[in-house]
C-alpha cells in the first residue's frame, strides 16, 4: 500500500512545491583546502551503509506499544486526560504517537535530502562539495529507513506538520549558502539529534532503536559539517550580517521550542486540543525533553561565532545556556561509537529513573 493511503490526516493540505532563486558556485580550484573538512569527507565515504542490510528488518514491532517506550515520556501522561483513556484507547494513543514523531523524522529527512543537494550546487569551496555529496547519500538513506519503518512496520502516517513546514521552507529558499548550513546543518540537524537521540537510548524494541542509532552517525557527522565550514565564513562578515544571522537563530529556536506540541495529533485522535497541549507543555518531561532539544545546538552555535547578547540571553531564557559548555567532537564520537555498539549487540539503554 502506497504511502499515501496511509496518512492519518489530509497530506494535500501541507503538499507544497517551493520556488526561490539559487545561486549555482563552480569552483576551478580542485587542490586539497581545509584538512579537517576533508577529513570528515573521508569519513563520511567509510562510513556510508546499507539500509537494507544494517539494519534487521526482520524484527517485530511490538503491536500495543511500537518501539517499547515507557509511557512517562508520553506528554499527556499522568494527566486527567491519560487516566480517562481505556486500555485500548492507550494502545491507540501509542501507535499514532510514535507514527506521528517518526512522520516527522522521514519528512525532515526529505527536508535534508533538498538542502544537502543545494549545498553542492551552492557552496563556494570544493571541500565541502565533497562532503556534501556525502550528505545526499546519507539523507536519501535516512528517508528509506524511516519509511521502510513506518510504511512495513506502524503501517500509519502523518502529514508534515506546519511548524516544520515553514522552518524548511525558510532554509530552501533563502539564496545564500551559508543560510542552507545554519538552518539545516546547525539548527534542524541539532534539533534532530536530540530528538533521536530520545528513542535511540530509551526504546527497548532493537529495530527501532537500531534505526535512530546509525542515522545518528551520519547526522552528528552532518552538523560536524556545518560547524567546521561556518567557523570560517564568519568572521568575515560584518557586525550587521553577523546580527542578522543571530536574530535568525533566535527565532527558529523559539520556533522550534514553541511549536513541539503535537497539536495535530490531539485532534486526529479526538482529544480536547487545547488542554492536551497545556498539559503537555507542563509536562516535566516534555519540560526537560524541550530543554534537551537544544544541546547539541548551543554548543555550536557558540563555536561558529554566533554568540551575541541576545543568542546568549535567548538560551539562557530557555533553560539551556548551560549547554554552551558541552564539547561537540565528543558527542560526535560517542554517536560513532553507540552506532558501534548496536552493530556489535551490546549497547545498554538508559534508565527514565
Amino acid at each position: 500500500m502506497a504511502t499515501m493511503f496511509r496518512y492519518q490526516l489530509p497530506v494535500e493540505q501541507t503538499g507544497w512545491t517551493l520556488s526561490g532563486e539559487t545561486q549555482t558556485s563552480f569552483t576551478w580550484e580542485y587542490e586539497d583546502e581545509r584538512s579537517k573538512l576533508l577529513a570528515l569527507y573521508d569519513k563520511g565515504k567509510k562510513q556510508q551503509w546499507d539500509a537494507a542490510t544494517r539494519i534487521d528488518w526482520s524484527q517485530d514491532l511490538d503491536p500495543e506499544n511500537p518501539q517499547e517506550i515507557d509511557d512517562r515520556l508520553i506528554p499527556i501522561f499522568g494527566s486527567a486526560i491519560w487516566e480517562k483513556l481505556t486500555d485500548k484507547e492507550k494502545v491507540h494513543l501509542r501507535h499514532h504517537q510514535q507514527a506521528q514523531t517518526l512522520s516527522q523524522f522521514m519528512h525532515g529527512e526529505q527536508g535534508a535530502l533538498m538542502a544537502a543537494a543545494r549545498i553542492v550546487q551552492t557552496v563556494p569551496d570544493l571541500d565541502a562539495k565533497f562532503y556534501a555529496a556525502t550528505q545526499v547519500m546519507d539523507e536519501a538513506r535516512h528517508v528509506e529507513a524511516y519509511a521502510r519503518l513506518l510504511n512495513e512496520k506502524l503501517g500509519i502516517a502523518y502529514p508534515i506538520t506546519p511548524g516544520l513546514k515553514s522552518l524548511l521552507e525558510t532554509v530552501l529558499t533563502d539564496r545564500r549558502w551559508d543560510m542552507t548550513y545554519l538552518g539545516m546543518q546547525i539548527l534542524i540537524e541539532g534539533l534532530a539529534l536530540a530528538a533521536f537521540q530520545r528513542i535511540r537510548d530509551f526504546a527497548r524494541n532493537r529495530l527501532a532503536a537500531s534505526v535512530n542509532a546509525y542515522v545518528m552517525q551520519d547526522e552528528a557527522r552532518h552538523v560536524a559539517f556545518g560547524r567546521l565550514a561556518l567557523r570560517d565564513f564568519y568572521p568575515q562578515l560584518s557586525d550587521a550580517e553577523r546580527a542578522e544571522r543571530e536574530e535568525f537563530v533566535v527565532q527558529a529556536c523559539y520556533h522550534m521550542r514553541d511549536r513541539f506540541n503535537q497539536k495535530e495529533l490531539w485532534e486526529n485522535l479526538g482529544l480536547p486540543v487545547k488542554e492536551a497541549i497545556e498539559v503537555a507543555m507542563a509536562s516535566e518531561n516534555m519540560r526537560m525533553f524541550r530543554k534537551r532539544l537544544f544541546s547539541r545546538i548551543v554548543p555550536t552555535v557558540k563555536d561558529i561565532g554566533l554568540w551575541g547578547p541576545g543568542v546568549q540571553k535567548a538560551f539562557a531564557d530557555m533553560g539551556a545556556i548551560e549547554f554552551a559548555e558541552v564539547d561537540s567532537d565528543a558527542l560526535l564520537d560517542q554517536d560513532n561509537r553507540v552506532a558501534e555498539e548496536f552493530d556489535a549487540g551490546v549497547f545498554v539503554r538508559q534508565s527514565l529513573t
